[in-house]
C-alpha cells in the first residue's frame, strides 16, 4: 500500500513538468514547419514570379502553371497541418509582413499563452 502512494506521489511530481516539455516541442515543430514554409513560398516566387494564392498551391500544380513548369514540391500535404492538427493560416498580403503564416496553437484560437500561444512568422 505504501509502495502505491508513494508512486502516486511521484507521478503527481512529474506528470506536469513532462506535458510542459510537450507543449513546448510542439511549438517548437510548429516554428521549424513555418520556417519550412517560407522556404517553399520563396522558391514558389522565384519559380512561377508570384506568391501562392493558398498553400496548397506550395503541394499541388496550380491551374495557371503549365505542366512543364511545374517543379516538384518540396512539402507535403501533412505539412500544411500544424502539430496539434489544425491548417497553418497563411495571409498575402499580410498584415505584418509580406505574408503572414500562422499557427494557431492548441486551442485553435488568436491569442493564448502557453501550448495556447500562437507560433507565427512576424
Amino acid at each position: 500500500m505504501v509502495v502505491v502512494i508513494v508512486i502516486g506521489v511521484l507521478a503527481t511530481l512529474i506528470m506536469p513538468t513532462l506535458f510542459g516539455r510537450a507543449g513546448k516541442a510542439r511549438k517548437a515543430v510548429a516554428a521549424q514547419k513555418i520556417t519550412s514554409m517560407e522556404t517553399a513560398i520563396q522558391l514558389f516566387e522565384q519559380d512561377y514570379g508570384r506568391f501562392p494564392e493558398t498553400l496548397q498551391e506550395l503541394v499541388e500544380q496550380p491551374a495557371d502553371v503549365p505542366a512543364d513548369q511545374w517543379s516538384p514540391p518540396t512539402l507535403k500535404a501533412k505539412d500544411l497541418k500544424d502539430p496539434w492538427g489544425n491548417d497553418f493560416v497563411y495571409q498575402f498580403p499580410g498584415s505584418n509582413f509580406t505574408y503572414d503564416l500562422v499557427s494557431l496553437g492548441a486551442d485553435g484560437a488568436e491569442g493564448g499563452e502557453g501550448e495556447a500561444a500562437d507560433v507565427t512568422n512576424y
